[in-house]
């Protein structure tokens, strides 16, 4: 009994200690993973996006990007270097982005990629945190006289190749018994510019996509979205899967931009917030209690650029396809957790 009373007391003492050191090197800031230190050393981001979706990524005359997918890419940028501007956007067609990104020609895509079993399981890649809850619909002209895609049969469709959109296309129709003639296209550019000159009865692609191409008609009142959701896309960025602290880093902006706009701290009123706020979940979100930036290997006030310069998820949501934009996209799945919305961020603690 003595023997067996020693033991129990060693293998409690190695426990708590063990435990201790679990403890302790949760507090030690993270090591800068390869993806951070050769970002640093380049001096920017290289953020592959897509060439062109309104609301999303589109490239001006002057040759400045804009849209939700590029305001991340900016966030990312933000809290590495506390610049914005530090970003090399990279348009990337669907065939070609997952080469570009495990291939080392990018750091991170931020091109409307659904996250799928098949990518992330097999594929070197991860996606670190959902942007945008989306799902996949249909673009027809009124005069077609459908309101319902159920009633698609023996229609033509304009569809993307490389897409998962495509193979929910096949799924669909085969579910629904209905027979249908794919017109595939190399771009999504290429695609709808089939549709819009009369080359298919109807183009599909995700829903926010549907709303931000149907801009490029002449007339948009004379298109409508089908109200069937056919697929759950869920979009995000995705990085490659050997730098875990890399794919940290990402997923913790996303959560910062969310925990931000809970806590209602904004671009215009982050540094005040930062100075004054007595908030225990905004003082460590800004950087004021604890050492997480540390454990991203970033400086403290990582999260106050990122909202400062590019806005909280509530900001840049509107600003790029929400109610401030033409695309004027309802939040809907994209609202917060506290508004019947998916978005919900982790907490800093």
């Amino acid at each position: 009994m003595e023997t067996s009373f020693l033991r129990r007391i060693f293998l409690g003492l190695a426990t708590v200690a063990s435990g201790a050191v679990v403890a302790m090197a949760g507090a030690l800031p993270a090591a800068a993973g390869p993806t951070l230190d050769q970002v640093r050393e380049r001096g920017y981001l290289s953020c592959g996006v897509n060439p062109g979706l309104p609301g999303f990524a589109t490239e001006d005359a002057d040759g400045h990007w804009s849209g939700f997918d590029v305001a991340y890419c900016r966030a990312i940028a933000a809290a590495v270097f506390a610049d914005p501007e530090a970003v090399s956007f990279v348009p990337l067609n669907a065939r070609e982005r997952f080469d570009a990104l495990t291939g080392g020609e990018i750091d991170v895509l931020l091109r409307n990629s659904t996250a799928t079993m098949a990518r992330d399981a097999g594929m070197p890649i991860d996606f670190p945190a959902i942007t945008y809850f989306d799902g996949q619909g249909f673009l027809v002209r009124k005069q077609l006289g459908v309101s319902s895609a159920r009633e698609l049969n023996g229609a033509t469709v304009c569809v993307e190749e490389g897409t998962t959109t495509r193979l929910n296309l096949d799924d669909y129709f085969r579910a629904q018994g209905i027979r249908y003639e794919p017109v595939v296209f190399s771009s999504a550019l290429e695609t709808i510019d089939a549709y819009l000159n009369g080359r298919c009865d109807a183009y599909t692609t995700d829903a926010s996509g549907l709303y931000a191409h149907r801009m490029r008609a002449s007339d948009p009142d004379q298109h409508v979205v089908l109200p069937e959701v056919i697929s759950k896309e869920p979009l995000g960025p995705a990085v490659r899967d050997d730098d875990p602290q890399w794919a940290n880093l990402v997923r913790w902006v996303h959560f910062a931009m969310l925990n931000a706009e809970e806590h209602g701290v904004t671009s215009v009123n982050v540094r005040e917030r930062a100075a004054n706020d007595p908030t225990p979940a905004v003082r460590r979100l800004l950087g004021m209690e604890g050492e997480f930036g540390a454990m991203l290997g970033l400086d403290e006030g990582w999260a106050v650029e990122i909202i400062a310069q590019v806005g909280n998820y509530g900001e840049v949501f509107a600003r790029n396809i929400g109610d401030a934009s033409p695309l004027n996209i309802q939040r809907g799945l994209n609202a917060l957790w506290t508004r019947g919305g998916l978005q919900y961020g982790h907490p800093i603690r």
